[in-house]
């Protein structure tokens, strides 16, 4: 029985995409946002379990916390998430093989039970792993990149579940551009969420003046740039295509 279930884990572990468990790469020119980043980790230091960034696409939600990761000291697991991985029993391989990225070991029993021939109970299957997760003692953070990919009303069960039994160590981190069905409200009402929209991640003046002429190679005058940032609205793929639009032109006025 132990030498099948050790087969079992490795055969499911030969179909992960290991990227999608990989945190992205940092770019090397970044506009650091450090109001963001404060706001991000003030959650997490009064004990916030979950803090979702929301917005539309273009605005930089998976560099924000990438950025954010890199300038803190807890150690994070990452997902990177797709319409396939709105299956339940998907969902939750990957969310061991995310972890076991961090912890050894956690949640082999968890991989063999999903691969076998059996029919189980994924809420079973989800609480075996939060118990053992609760040993840990060091604090980790669990990334949920572009959750609006999903479509899942069990994936949504099962993630709540997570959300309402986390052990104390474990901070969630989830982007997507649209609100996933988990219980705001409640987490709202009891202070556990931090929450980002596109109106926090908007580039103030200062921050568009970086990105364009420090970044993007620009030499635009205030008065340029603050028109840029107010006809995108702070954008940041906006700013970022009309940055690519005026260079090398030699009169941005004109093109502006």
């Amino acid at each position: 029985m132990q030498a099948r279930s050790h087969f079992l884990y490795h055969t499911m572990l030969k179909t992960i995409i290991k990227t999608k468990i990989n945190l992205p790469a940092l770019r090397r020119s970044l506009v650091l946002r450090p109001r963001l980043l404060a706001s991000i980790s003030e959650g997490v230091r009064q004990g916030h379990l979950l803090t979702l960034i929301a917005a539309p696409a273009g605005f930089g939600k998976t560099t924000l916390i990438r950025e954010w990761i890199a300038a803190g000291e807890t150690p994070a697991a990452w997902i990177s998430l797709d319409e396939g991985d709105g299956d339940p029993i998907r969902f939750l391989t990957y969310l061991v093989a995310a972890l076991q990225t961090l912890i050894s070991g956690v949640g082999d029993g968890v991989l063999a039970a999903l691969q076998s021939a059996q029919s189980v109970s994924t809420l079973d299957v989800l609480t075996s792993l939060l118990n053992e997760l609760s040993s840990t003692e060091d604090a980790f953070v669990l990334v949920l990149d572009d959750y609006h990919a999903l479509d899942s009303t069990s994936v949504d069960a099962l993630l709540t579940f997570l959300v309402e039994h986390m052990p104390p160590p474990m901070h969630l981190v989830i982007t997507t551009r649209e609100d996933p069905a988990l219980p705001l409200a409640r987490l709202r009402t009891r202070h556990q969420l931090t929450e980002m929209r596109a109106a926090d991640l908007r580039f103030t003046e200062d921050e568009a003046a970086e990105f364009l002429n420090h970044v993007m190679g620009l030499r635009l005058s205030a008065e340029e740039v603050a028109a840029l940032d107010q006809r995108t609205e702070g954008w940041v793929a906006g700013l970022q295509l009309a940055a690519l639009s005026m260079q090398g032109k030699a009169d941005t006025s004109a093109f502006m």
